[in-house]
Order: structure tokens, then C-alpha cells, then sequence
């Protein structure tokens, strides 16, 4: 049996366990409003690049939302809320990593796989606060996204196939990735402090100052603002943001990036998505999608869509880089699992050189509980 056949086997036996009976919360009352909850998420892919000359396919977790698993603990009182969560992907082999020439190992947990060791305080009239690891204000300004197709189509292009090289028209392998050629520029996780303002009409205002403490060969602070907006109106129910960051370094030049998306769902179930980035040093983008959710089964909803990402200066001067993806993921909501299939195509070009097309696809399954 081989890797694809094995891993078709894996999707089979977990849909037909989970499909059986409805996962309950595992989640224990401790009393005078208080609770602590168990969570996580199991997301096995099966990823194939072409690269134009050759194809390269392999199992892997899958980067757009990676395997992991999660504690909260949270606490009403009279004036607010008191939570912890602590939460740590669990350090499976990425789809982003894996290239023609490097497959990692499948398990290889290392302290950078911690997401979250946070304290949040959410007041009843004076905002949000938290200390520790998590999201920067502008963590997600760029990915709001009502598609329902995320899983597997979205505008961090680099979470598929990241490692990945492009080849030269001449066939040869360029030192040229994904990742380089594309970008979301989307705030992280780092360990911060961060202030929400309650919400005005829909409107909330963020900010945070944070360092990075678990890659010890990085030296790098952050200071960020952000602006949310979520709002129903009418028959639309709409989200979006927009973030500017300043990053440091100890021994490279500052970097300032401006981020923004927002996405609108119409009752029938079409939707559309736009995002944009600028990096004042390298490069800029913009991303539109196009998608429609619609229930062909009792068994959940299917979400279908297609997008498309320009991007200019990225990997050099005068540089464009383009993507298009087409996806569809199917929900089964009694038993917590979503089936993904997308498929994307990469193009880049410079001043000077040629590189050949290159296209993924991507079949897998999320279970979460």
C-alpha cells in the first residue's frame, strides 16, 4: 500500500469512527460559572506539486490549519471574565515544508509549535486584555473570510506548498520558492501584550506590543494596531479589518507592513472575499474570492470557491507573482469533519529570468473536537 493509499485509508476510518456518533465537549463544570474545556483538531492532507518537470507528492499536516490541541479555563464574575488558554500544534510534518528536494520528519515538536500561553481579562465595560503568548492586534487583519473554504483556499498562499521551488524554463531548479514569491503579510503570535476596546456599532480598535521568545535565533519586537468590523445587516452579515505593524530586528532594517481584508455573506449562501498587503520594503499584493455555500446533503454544508492573488516586487524588483485556486469543502457537522479538496496555480516572472508554471493540489480531511 502506498503513501496515498494509506492515507486514504486513514480518512476512511476516522470519518467512519467520528460519523458514528456525535463528539461531546469535553469540558468539566467547576462551579459559580466557571469551566475548563479540552479542544483540538486533527487535519491529515494529501499534497501533490507539479512543478512543470517533475511531481512531487506526499502526506502532511496540513498548514492552512494545522493539528493541535487546546485547554481553556474561564471564569465568569460579577464584572467580567477571567480565562486561560494554553494551546500547541502538535508538530506533525507541514504541507508548507515540504519541497522536491526535503521531506521533514513526521513528528518533530519543538518549542516554536507552542501557539498560546495567555491570560485574558474581558471586562463588561472596558474592553479585552491579554498577557502572553498569542495573536498580535494585527494577527488575521488580512484573512477575514466567510467563504467557508479556508481549510484549503485562502490568501496565505505559502501554507500549501511554501517550501517548494520553481524551476527556470530550462528545466533546472531555481532557488526560488513559494514563499518567497508570495505573501500574505498578516500579523503572528508572539508573546505580547494586547488591549481590545469593547465594541461600537460592530467596530472594535486593538492594540499590542510583543517579542519573539520562542525562536531563539530570531531577535524581533512588534508594535501593531489594528480595526475590526463585524456587523449583520440586513440579509448580509459582514467582517473585515485592517492592521498596520512595525517589525525590528536586531540585525536586519525595520519592517512596516499595512494589511487589510473584509468578506460579505449573503443569506443564499454566495459570498465574497477581497484582502490586500503593502510592504513598504518588498512588495504589495491584492486577492479577491468568489464563493457560493449551499446544503446539497442533510449532513452539512458544501462550500465551493475560486481566487485569485497578484502580487508586485515580492521576490525582487519589478517582480509579478499570480495564483489562481479553485476549492470545495464538504462539512459533515454531527461528526465534526470537513473534506477538502483544492487545487492552485502558481506563476512567477522577473526582470531577466522565466520560470515555469508550477500547480498543487490538496485532499484532506479536519476532525475536530
Amino acid at each position: 500500500m502506498n503513501g496515498f493509499s494509506r492515507f486514504l485509508a486513514l480518512i476512511a476510518l476516522l470519518t467512519a469512527v467520528a460519523a458514528t456518533k456525535a463528539s461531546a465537549e469535553l469540558r468539566y463544570e467547576t462551579g459559580d460559572g466557571g469551566y475548563m474545556l479540552l479542544y483540538g483538531q486533527f487535519d491529515p492532507a494529501h499534497l501533490s506539486f507539479d512543478d512543470g518537470v517533475s511531481t512531487t507528492s506526499e502526506t502532511a499536516d496540513n498548514t492552512n490549519s494545522n493539528s493541535r490541541v487546546g485547554f481553556w479555563y474561564r471564569q465568569i464574575t460579577d464584572s467580567g471574565e477571567f480565562s486561560i488558554n494554553l494551546e500547541t500544534s502538535l508538530g506533525l510534518r507541514q504541507s508548507g515544508l515540504v519541497s522536491q528536494n526535503r521531506t521533514p520528519d513526521s513528528i518533530d515538536w519543538q518549542r516554536t509549535n507552542i501557539r498560546k500561553v495567555e491570560a485574558i481579562w474581558k471586562g463588561n465595560r472596558y474592553g479585552t486584555i491579554y498577557l502572553g503568548q498569542g495573536s498580535m492586534s494585527s494577527d488575521g487583519a488580512s484573512g477575514y473570510d466567510l467563504s467557508g473554504t479556508t481549510l484549503v483556499l485562502y490568501n496565505s498562499i505559502p501554507d500549501t506548498a511554501g517550501a517548494f521551488q520553481f524551476r527556470t524554463t530550462a528545466g533546472a531548479l531555481s532557488n526560488k520558492t513559494i514563499t518567497q514569491a508570495f505573501g500574505s503579510f498578516d500579523g503572528g503570535r508572539k508573546t505580547r501584550m494586547r488591549y481590545d476596546t469593547p465594541s461600537f456599532g460592530g467596530v472594535r480598535l486593538s492594540a499590542s506590543y510583543g517579542e519573539e521568545v520562542l525562536n531563539k535565533n530570531v531577535n524581533e519586537t512588534v508594535a501593531d494596531v489594528g480595526l475590526m468590523y463585524s456587523e449583520q445587516i440586513g440579509s448580509v452579515t459582514i467582517v473585515g479589518g485592517l492592521a498596520y505593524s512595525r517589525n525590528e530586528f536586531e540585525a536586519e532594517a525595520p519592517r512596516h507592513d499595512t494589511v487589510g481584508s473584509f468578506s460579505l455573506l449573503h443569506y443564499t449562501g454566495l459570498n465574497v472575499t477581497v484582502a490586500a498587503g503593502n510592504r513598504d520594503e518588498t512588495g504589495r499584493y491584492i486577492y479577491g474570492k468568489l464563493g457560493y455555500q449551499v446544503e446539497l446533503f442533510p449532513l452539512g454544508k458544501t462550500a465551493m470557491a475560486i481566487d485569485y492573488y497578484s502580487g508586485d516586487d515580492k521576490i525582487s524588483k519589478g517582480s509579478d507573482t499570480t495564483s489562481v485556486g479553485i476549492s470545495i469543502v464538504q462539512s459533515f457537522d454531527r461528526a465534526n469533519i470537513d473534506v477538502y479538496l483544492g487545487y492552485r496555480e502558481y506563476s512567477l516572472t522577473e526582470t531577466g529570468a522565466s520560470y515555469l508554471d508550477a500547480s498543487s493540489i490538496m485532499f484532506g480531511t479536519r476532525w475536530k473536537f
